[in-house]
């Protein structure tokens, strides 16, 4: 793996509570253009399929180190990770740092999310989808269900 692209370390708490430190970095050009563009999608419960998303997260790591003696150790394999992340809140910590460090408007998102501005404008809308859907399910004169 080249160098790490403007790198800066992120702590994480793991679930006993101990710290731990992790180099993160910025994706390169194409590299993250690709995992910008799988990585979201691939989450998403029956849109998105595990092992795209699996795939994804260990590109997503390889950008993240940790120093051992001075020297960045990329986290390049599946046995990296699992032996640095101990647990898979500290792994999912540091996937949202590095997407947030990455993408900036994934970081101005999140303030916008937790000032409450996503769900002022998304209630409404999905109020009124569930309202109609639950009227046109509601009709009586359609055949009966067979589940």
């Amino acid at each position: 793996m080249a160098e790490l692209i403007q790198p800066k370390e992120f702590k994480a708490a793991d679930q006993d509570g101990n710290e731990r430190t992790y180099i993160i970095s910025k994706f390169p050009a194409i590299e993250g253009r690709e995992i910008v563009c799988k990585y979201p999608l691939s989450a998403m419960p029956q849109v998105g399929d595990y092992s795209v998303n699996e795939e994804t997260m260990l590109k997503l790591m390889s950008y993240v180190a940790i120093d051992i003696d001075g020297r960045h150790l990329p986290l390049t394999t599946r046995a990296l990770v699992n032996n640095h992340c101990p647990d898979w809140e500290v792994l999912g910590k540091v996937e949202i740092a590095m997407m947030e460090y990455n993408v900036s408007f994934f970081a101005k998102g999140r303030s916008w999310l937790s000032s409450g501005g996503l769900k002022a404008k998304l209630l409404p809308l999905i109020t009124r989808t569930l309202t109609g859907l639950s009227a046109q399910l509601s009709q009586k004169g359609g055949p009966r269900s067979t589940n």
